[in-house]
This record gives C-alpha cells, structure tokens and sequence, in this order.
C-alpha cells in the first residue's frame, strides 16, 4: 500500500504526477503489463509516437535558439569591430587598427589589404612604411585569386581553406593560415579592384558553407572607408 501521506497528497495535488514525464511513464507502462501482451493499446502508441514528436520539436528549439544567439554574437562582433576601423584619423594608424584591434575583436589571425597596381615594384617605397597588412599586386590578382584562376563569375564574398597560391599573399605566416574569407571591394569608377583578407590558423573557421551576409556588410563598410582615404 502506498504511504498514507504519499496518497493524501497525491490525492490533493494529482497534477504533481502528470507534469512528471518519467513517473507518467512507468504507469503507462504498468498499465500495459497489467492488461497482459495479447492487448494491443493503441493510446499507450499514440502516446509514444506524441512524446517522440515533442522530443524532435525540443531538440530543434534548443537548436533554433542556439542558431539565434550565435547570429546576435556574430552581429555584435561585427559592430564592435566597424566602430574600431572608424575610430583612426590616419592612414596608417587605420591600417594598424585593422590588423591588432580589429583582428581581435573578429577573432581572426591574419588581416591583409590587397591593392592593385600598375607600378612594376612589388610595393612602391611610400607604402613600404604601412606593413605587411598592405600586400600591393598586379593588375588581375583580385580576380585570379578570388576565382582560383578558374572562368566563374566572381562572388563578392568567398570563404575556402587557403590554397598554396596564398603563400606569397601572407608572407611569413605563409603555412600557418588554414583558411580564409576573401571579401572583393569596388572603389569606384576608374580605380583597380581591392580584396580584403581575413585568414585564420583554424582550417574549419572560414567554409564555403558558412553564411557571408555579416562580412559582406562589412567589406560594404569597409569599401566605404577606403574610398574616402583614396580619395
């Protein structure tokens, strides 16, 4: 027999077992074995096949909301890092920012700028002051190196792990940076096509299959930006 005080407050409070899903459980399962395995209850499978829907329909809430949080995080990021890049009044201290506060903030291990120029020198001596974060090319390295010299139209934004054509694109971390987001940036009429870099040691943080509206906004900003320093 049951407790007295067990039953008197199940007696009192019957919700207590119904809002218990293993107690519910066991007394479905007791009523089964009472009614003998020549009885086929269909409401004790209905049941079943309603607690594994609910079970799926949970997982893909906790899923949905763990989604949910890993956007807002990335947006903040994003944000954090635009007002960094915004904050320098000179060139130089910009393309500094980009390579320490913003590399941090966006949680990346590389950072270059990549220029087109007709100039026969690799880097003309004006801007040999401005760092290894300024990585001066020929003309057609953009394109080339966004579609892997293949004949495909080129997509704004491309996530991929590093080729071994980017070794002379990261110099001395060239064999350290795994993968990469290459975001191609217009500054406007009459001016050479630039490429931002953002490489990282983790062979899985940058893949084709991740998304690209974050870093396409901001390679919008960025552009934005350049073309105010060019100018």
């Amino acid at each position: 027999m049951i407790d007295q005080d067990v039953r008197d407050r199940l007696l009192a409070e019957p919700e207590l077992l119904l809002e218990d899903r293993d107690m519910m459980a066991a007394l479905i399962a007791a009523n089964e074995r009472a009614m003998g395995s020549n009885i086929v209850d269909l409401r004790g499978i209905a049941m079943e096949r309603l607690e594994s829907r609910l079970d799926r329909l949970e997982d893909t809430h906790r899923s949905v909301i763990a989604a949910a949080y890993e956007n807002l995080a990335g947006t903040n990021q994003v944000h954090r890092a635009i007002l960094q890049m915004l904050d320098p009044l000179a060139f130089e201290d910009f393309l500094k920012c980009m390579a320490t506060d913003v590399a941090q903030t966006l949680r990346v291990d590389c950072v270059r700028l990549v220029l087109e120029s007709v100039q026969n020198e690799e880097k003309p001596v004006a801007l040999q002051k401005l760092g290894d974060v300024l990585y001066v090319a020929g003309p057609g390295f953009v394109g080339d190196y966004l579609s892997s010299g293949r004949n495909v139209p080129l997509r704004p934004v491309v996530l991929r792990q590093v080729s071994p054509e980017g070794e002379g694109l990261y110099g001395d971390r060239a064999g350290w940076i795994r993968s990469e987001a290459l975001m191609k940036l217009d500054f406007g009429t009459g001016r050479l096509p630039g490429m931002l870099v953002f490489g990282a040691e983790d062979p899985h943080q940058f893949k084709p299959t991740h998304g690209t509206d974050l870093l396409a906004f901001f390679a919008g900003v960025f552009e934005r930006t350049m073309r105010r320093w060019l100018s």
